[in-house]
């Protein structure tokens, strides 16, 4: 058997290249799982962009310097296993390369799941390392797994955030900036915002993706980048950005003397990435995840955050998915070339933010 990877040379993610090899045998107490399917979508981009500062690339280390592969969420199932815990067969939700296998080293079994024990990844935050068994977990159903690929990692960082947010009061601000506003994890975050009273969000967007966030129902305004001067300039407001646009950050803490907080989540406008320093008004602080999944598993155990996790994705994933306007539309992408050529696509920004990537190496 052969495993066949997509490589991103780590100073220029434009540049990339296919790599075949034959799969190692395995050892005893790891398992090879088949890589059937994985969403791509601008966090993907994110992890790539921000790979070294916050260890992307250390999950799926290659053999070659200067070249990562992009972790992805996704589907995959059990083709060989020399751990008994693990049956051949068994499918899994987790965190995958961009590639048509991996092995894996089950850690910390349970009826629901297990971590990868792989000393690479022993450094590497636990919430990235959990395999799921599909068999029990509350999120899967089979015929929705293309929607769980695509916007279940995004919608528990949608819903991170609006929690992170709502448990600091919102810096005591009432006015949220979303940047990116057409991006999935923007739109999910927005979606919780919009439950909230007295919440004003104003989506901040291109003006190519002004209709499409109109169309999601979520914002109480959508500007395009060049509109902030519709917002008044001492509006006590807090800056969630999505984007990592350098120029936009700028503007936005330059313009509002009464920002509150700036919280920094990701870099979907890749090519206008730039530092935070020396910037009017508070330190963008960067958004981390698993610090806040930490935080309510203690205020709430582990059992409550998933209750509230799990009834917050029905409702969401439900009007996600609703006819006749839903908020995603899959596109399935087979091969290879089909693989690299989408990765291209989702990197440059291009195309109907509508549209999901389902991907098979």
């Amino acid at each position: 058997m052969s495993t066949t990877t997509l490589l991103i040379r780590k100073n220029d993610l434009t540049s990339t290249r296919l790599e075949t090899a034959e799969d190692a045998p395995l050892a005893n107490g790891q398992v090879r799982v088949r890589v059937e399917s994985f969403a791509l979508t601008s966090n993907n981009i994110t992890y790539a962009a921000f790979g070294d500062a916050m260890n992307y690339w250390q999950f799926f280390p290659t053999d070659e310097d200067g070249w990562g592969t992009i972790p992805v969420w996704g589907f995959g199932s059990v083709v060989q296993s020399l751990h008994p815990g693990v049956a051949v067969g068994e499918r899994l939700y987790g965190y995958y390369p961009m590639a048509s296998a991996t092995v894996l080293t089950p850690a910390r079994l349970s009826t629901s799941g297990f971590y990868d024990g792989a000393s690479h990844r022993r450094e590497l935050h636990a919430v990235y390392n959990q395999y799921l068994r599909c068999s029990a977990d509350p999120f899967y159903t089979p015929d929705t797994e293309d929607t769980q690929a695509l916007l279940r990692p995004l919608f528990t960082t949608s819903f991170l955030i609006d929690d992170f947010l709502a448990d600091n009061d919102f810096f005591g601000a009432r006015t949220m900036l979303l940047s990116s506003a057409s991006s999935k994890t923007a739109y999910g975050t927005a979606f919780q915002l919009a439950q909230r009273p007295d919440i004003e969000v104003i989506g901040l967007t291109s003006p190519g993706n002004v209709a499409f966030c109109e169309s999601l129902g979520c914002h109480s305004r959508v500007l395009t980048y060049d509109q902030l001067d519709q917002i008044s300039a001492d509006a006590a407001c807090t800056y969630v950005d999505f984007a990592g646009n350098a120029g936009l950050r700028l503007a936005i803490h330059t313009r509002f003397a009464n920002l509150k907080y700036s919280c920094s989540i990701g870099g979907t406008h890749v090519t206008q990435l730039g530092g935070a320093k020396d910037l009017p008004g508070p330190r963008a602080t960067l958004f981390f995840a698993p610090a806040q999944i930490k935080k309510r598993s203690a205020d709430w155990g582990a059992e409550g955050l998933g209750q509230r996790l799990v009834q917050a994705w029905q409702a969401f994933s439900t009007r996600a998915a609703l006819a006749p306007s839903p908020w995603l539309v899959v596109q399935q992408h087979e091969g290879a070339e089909a693989v690299a050529a989408s990765y291209q696509q989702v990197l440059a920004g291009q195309g109907d933010p509508r549209t999901g990537h389902i991907l098979k190496l």
